[in-house]
């Protein structure tokens, strides 16, 4: 289930991407799939030695072409073990929002992206997730849990501010709002529970089958109640200084 949308989001193959907090891999998965070289990094180390094992296994059934590549390291997001303009681009999904400082996650991704690189940053949609504090404490006072509900035009002044050119916005994963209000009313580690089961069972099913009907209702009920924001931008090319 990819939150980042390719189609406004293009990738070229050999372009080097960085899947920051890439937690199970599923947008480094889709980025090696399409020929790119990848580095995924999180700082949970069980995830990433499962990614790895992904990647390999990738590899071994030739889901990726040739001339791609994928590596998975641990890594803390504030601090990144790459050069100065190492990557053309740069995810970083649902992450956001579970860390204090997220200026210094920007500057750090800023620091790291090519000019005339590309950015795509998803974070819980304001609405949907203020629903979810508002039925439960424990979906977000957790250790490591959503320190922050961020505004479009809030985060989008963050990337600005950061020196980056926003180009891009629109809103995902309708369809699980209301599977997470289930798990916020009734407990969110309660998945006995009959509604929370009977739709889980319905995504699983909607993930799996891809059904026409599914698809247009979450296209037409994204713009209300997508789960996710997502904002795509690039980092601009700076003015050329001519030598005197």
């Amino acid at each position: 289930m990819l939150t980042v949308d390719f189609s406004r989001f293009p990738l070229a193959p050999g372009d080097r991407v960085l899947d920051l907090g890439c937690g199970a891999g599923r947008h480094a998965f889709e980025c090696y799939r399409r020929g790119a070289q990848v580095v995924a990094l999180d700082q949970n180390g069980e995830e990433i030695r499962e990614v790895a094992k992904w990647f390999a296994a990738m590899k071994e059934a030739g889901e990726a072409p040739e001339g791609a590549t994928a590596t998975a390291m641990e890594g803390d997001a504030l601090a990144l073990p790459f050069p100065d303009e190492s990557f053309d681009v740069v995810i970083i999904s649902e992450v956001m929002e579970h860390i204090p400082d997220d200026k210094g996650v920007l500057a750090e991704m800023v620091r790291v992206l090519k000019p005339g690189g590309r950015i795509a940053i998803t974070v819980p949609r304001y609405g949907p997730e203020k629903v979810c504090w508002a039925l439960s404490d424990e979906y977000h006072e957790v250790e490591g849990g959503h320190i922050r509900i961020y505004k479009a035009d809030e985060l989008l002044a963050k990337i600005r501010e950061a020196g980056l050119k926003p180009y891009g916005t629109h809103h995902a994963h309708a369809l699980h709002s209301p599977y997470w209000w289930l798990k916020c009313a009734f407990g969110v580690d309660n998945d006995k529970a009959l509604p929370v089961r009977a739709y889980h069972k319905l995504l699983v099913w909607d993930i799996m089958k891809k059904p026409l009907a599914t698809r247009v209702a979450e296209q037409a009920l994204n713009p209300l109640i997508g789960k996710s924001f997502v904002a795509y931008a690039t980092k601009p090319h700076l003015p050329r200084v001519d030598a005197k």
